[in-house]
């Protein structure tokens, strides 16, 4: 007769994951989910509980935490022991909201947290950057416990707009023959829980995350083959560069900062050859022709 099988024995910490109904929280509680970590187990932490009554259906945890009100933080963080801060969409308040949630993380006696910050923060001239490297120093003098995914660009950033390059048959920017080391959201997220989930010791620290590289020409001809339409890149000076974008309606001070970013890819500041992501996934990231075939869909 054979012996019973023990039941596979399942994590027992409580994870915990801000801004939960955006598109990067959203991904990691399925992260979590798909490891098998009991929905009772997990919490949702989102300024509005009723943009999230999906994931309560689902048995996640979801508490009201809202960056800007420190009042609410400490019992949104109440119990946990392993934190996935999601940085803020507010570019300007950002370091203020992440002082909060880790004022209130320390509180709490969280014992770990991972902080999504931008590749390089540290070094960079990016303009995103200072407000990650400002919350990375607050983290590193907390005395909890930290892992730092910074992550590169977004791959949507751009299939994102992908009907507007087929549409205009082109792509027009100033990022010379910069490369763009991006990847998925779903493979941030699915990065960022294999920290917050793995061995603290061998987790802790700062790691440079981004995809196969690609420049915006080679982005170009990415689109074409998979979409059969023929798209190509513009590539102009960074002050006619910022015109186009002046008349097509942005106004100046946008208009400045996304040509910012642009002369950020001309340096090469969003480009690393760093394995960490692969290594994290265990396996390779999604294909930028994958994530092109994903969005026609």
């Amino acid at each position: 007769m054979t012996a019973p099988t023990d039941p596979p024995v399942l994590p027992t910490a409580s994870y915990a994951v801000t801004g939960a109904t955006g598109h990067l929280g959203r991904l990691a509680i399925d992260a979590l989910l798909r490891r098998d970590v009991p929905a009772r187990n997990v919490f949702a932490l989102v300024r509005d509980p009723d943009r999230a009554k999906d994931l309560a259906d689902l048995g996640v945890g979801v508490r009201e935490a809202d960056y800007d009100r420190p009042d609410t933080l400490g019992p949104a963080l109440e119990g946990i022991e392993r934190l996935l801060l999601v940085s803020s969409p507010t570019v300007g308040n950002r370091l203020e909201q992440h002082t909060n949630v880790l004022r209130a993380a320390d509180a709490a006696d969280v014992g770990f947290v991972v902080y999504t910050s931008v590749l390089h923060a540290d070094e960079t001239e990016l303009a995103l950057a200072p407000e990650h490297a400002a919350t990375e120093d607050v983290l590193q003098g907390s005395g909890v416990p930290f892992a730092v995914a910074r992550n590169g660009w977004y791959v949507e950033n751009y299939t994102g707009r992908l009907d507007e390059y087929l549409a205009r048959g082109e792509i027009v920017g100033a990022a010379g023959d910069g490369r763009v080391s991006a990847a998925t959201r779903a493979d941030y997220a699915e990065a960022a829980v294999s920290l917050l989930t793995g061995d603290i010791a061998d987790q802790q620290g700062y790691w440079e995350l981004g995809g196969p590289a690609f420049s915006m020409t080679e982005l170009a001809a990415a689109i074409t083959e998979v979409t059969g339409t023929e798209v190509t890149y513009r590539d102009l000076p960074a002050e006619e560069f910022t015109d186009v974008l002046r008349s097509a309606g942005m106004d100046e001070d946008t208009a400045a900062f996304v040509t910012g970013l642009e002369l950020s890819t001309a340096r090469g500041e969003l480009e690393t050859d760093s394995p960490a992501l692969e290594n994290l996934l265990g396996r390779a990231p999604t294909s930028l022709r994958d994530a092109i075939r994903a969005a026609r869909l």
